[in-house]
């Protein structure tokens, strides 16, 4: 093959007459988010919970002994909390979570800007629970005559339980393709300079809105169970790093830092930190002013708008706090998008 060829010239293929007309040559990108149900009622919510919690990846039990529990007592009364959070913060013009909301909006301004380049990039975006579901991206994607995918996890922070997985899933519907796409997957982002820089002026640029700065900034990710980062999960040492980073980055004084983790699930010992007793405690002390913001997400979610500037929020004021701040996620954020364009052609060196 000549340099100067295009990558759709790379395979030559003699049509026969019993063999369908295949379509190749072009190359596809992936955006994967971690998950939406498709409506706050019970059935929708109990669906997708039963998904999310029935992955092996996230709940690292045996089946016999984790799904009656799991199927009976939990998604009995689970779906019923997790709708009316859901109903808090869902988009009732689209009907929908706001995190597919963020993430169509991503996957075409990305798509965008990839096409002015490369008019054979195909961009779409899938959730790893929930709908669009992986399965139907990689179909949609060999339909559209991709024969090189790119699975881009949308986590800034590697985790079994989250890029992993994600990995995971499109792997076991690849098993069931007679001609598999030529693939690759994702490196995590959390330390790179340039991240580093993108979020720091997103705080900024929130903290230059406040009439007095805050007194104590927060940086809350997602929790994973403590057995699992001794079992060699590396994600707590890259949210460590990312927040410290973040932090000197900022010039903010460390001891008016703080690195914590939310979302437990469970009666497990999980990392710590957790969010809403440090702010508790930070409260009770005295402090009236926090930020917060969760470098976990790239795009806001029940995790946040909920969790954080809702109950997060409501617990420090409830003690004593005054003023608190959730400082959003980059979501399509226009150098946010710049970012993650730049990554995702670092990662189809060679292909493109």
């Amino acid at each position: 093959m000549k340099h100067s060829e295009s990558p759709s010239n790379i395979y030559q293929i003699e049509k026969t007459e019993s063999h369908p007309a295949p379509k190749f040559g072009r190359i596809g990108v992936v955006l994967v988010n971690l998950g939406t149900p498709d409506g706050t009622d019970y059935w929708s919510m109990r669906k997708y919970l039963s998904e999310f919690l029935s992955d092996t990846r996230v709940i690292n039990l045996p089946k016999l002994l984790w799904q009656p529990l799991l199927q009976g007592i939990i998604l009995s009364t689970r779906p019923t909390r997790s709708g009316k959070a859901y109903r808090s913060i869902w988009n009732n013009e689209k009907d929908e979570s706001p995190l597919k909301t963020i993430t169509r909006a991503q996957c075409e301004k990305i798509s965008a800007r990839l096409s002015e380049a490369h008019p054979d990039i195909a961009v779409t975006w899938a959730m790893r629970y929930g709908n669009p579901s992986i399965k139907s991206a990689i179909d949609k994607l060999s339909a559209q005559g991709c024969s090189k995918i790119l699975f881009f996890a949308l986590y800034p922070q590697y985790s079994a339980t989250t890029t992993a997985s994600v990995f995971d899933k499109a792997f076991e519907h690849l098993k069931t393709m007679r001609w598999q796409p030529a693939i690759r997957t994702s490196s995590p982002w959390y330390d790179r300079d340039d991240y580093i820089d993108v979020l720091a002026a997103s705080v900024n640029s929130k903290l230059a809105t406040l009439d007095q700065p805050p007194e104590y900034i927060l940086t809350s990710f997602h929790g994973l169970p403590q057995k699992y980062l001794e079992k060699g999960d590396p994600y707590h040492c890259m949210c460590v790093k990312n927040s410290r980073l973040l932090q000197e980055r900022l010039n903010w004084p460390k001891e008016k830092w703080l690195t914590t983790f939310q979302s437990r699930f469970g009666p497990a010992k999980w990392l710590q930190p957790y969010t809403e007793p440090a702010l508790i405690e930070l409260a009770q002390k005295g402090v009236k002013r926090v930020a917060i913001l969760s470098p976990a997400f790239v795009s806001d979610c029940i995790e946040t708008l909920e969790e954080l500037s809702i109950e997060a929020k409501n617990a420090f004021l409830e003690h004593g706090g005054e003023a608190f701040t959730y400082i959003p996620c980059l979501n399509d954020e226009d150098a946010h998008m710049d970012l993650l364009t730049g990554y995702i052609q670092q990662e189809l060196q060679g292909w493109i």
